[in-house]
């Protein structure tokens, strides 16, 4: 792997698991434990989401020519970066009621949500669902790995590590006004990394 493609790679990892930041630190605010099997959990769904992503990119790949694979991976990452960039505007909207995908746009924006039986601690079944929840940008990240043809399992594991670093360093940071800033900048800077991949790509 050339210094482009680790960089590449890394900056994937991170700029899909910045959300993990934001909530990782909300559960430390109001002093929500997540255990290292629950992290586990969360990290693997993140990892499976990239790996099933970039196995469908790089197979679409194979019926295109290149630069249109360029062109896909660059629509795709850099759409879900805007739509990032765009979160804190939405989040000043009503809640939506929770069904359906609904319910993951809710939990992203309430974690505390997923602590169910509110036992101020995040079971492994609970741990699915926010795993879920947290996996929706790593998708983004693993087609386009997928379909620009960068080695997908270092892809894919670069987003489970990131996923679980993030979430276990984070919690631990209990500052309610440190939690407020750093959930702004952490949707910035994920929505920026994303649309400078998808840029950078085309140049």
């Amino acid at each position: 792997m050339d210094s482009y493609g680790l960089w590449a790679v890394i900056a994937i990892g991170l700029a899909s698991n910045l959300d993990n930041a934001g909530v990782g630190i909300a559960y430390g605010v109001r002093k929500i434990h997540i255990p290292w099997y629950s992290n586990l959990a969360i990290s693997f769904i993140s990892f499976l989401a990239t790996l099933v992503s970039g196995l469908f990119g790089s197979w679409l790949s194979l019926w295109f020519h290149p630069w249109i694979g360029q062109m896909l991976g660059t629509l795709v990452i850099v759409g879900v970066g805007v739509w990032v960039l765009l979160q804190p505007f939405i989040e000043k909207k009503p809640l939506p009621p929770a069904n359906g995908a609904n319910s993951l746009t809710r939990l992203l924006r309430n974690p505390e949500e997923a602590d169910t039986d509110s036992s101020k601690s995040i079971s492994l079944g609970e741990s699915i669902v926010l795993g879920i929840a947290l996996a929706m940008n790593a998708l983004a990240g693993g087609f386009n790995a997928g379909i620009t043809s960068l080695n997908i399992w270092y892809t894919s594991l670069s987003v489970g590590i990131f996923s679980f670093l993030l979430l276990a360093l984070c919690s631990g940071f209990g500052e309610k006004y440190a939690a407020e800033k750093l959930g702004d900048y952490a949707t910035v800077i994920s929505g920026l990394l994303l649309i400078f991949i998808g840029i950078h790509q085309m140049l």
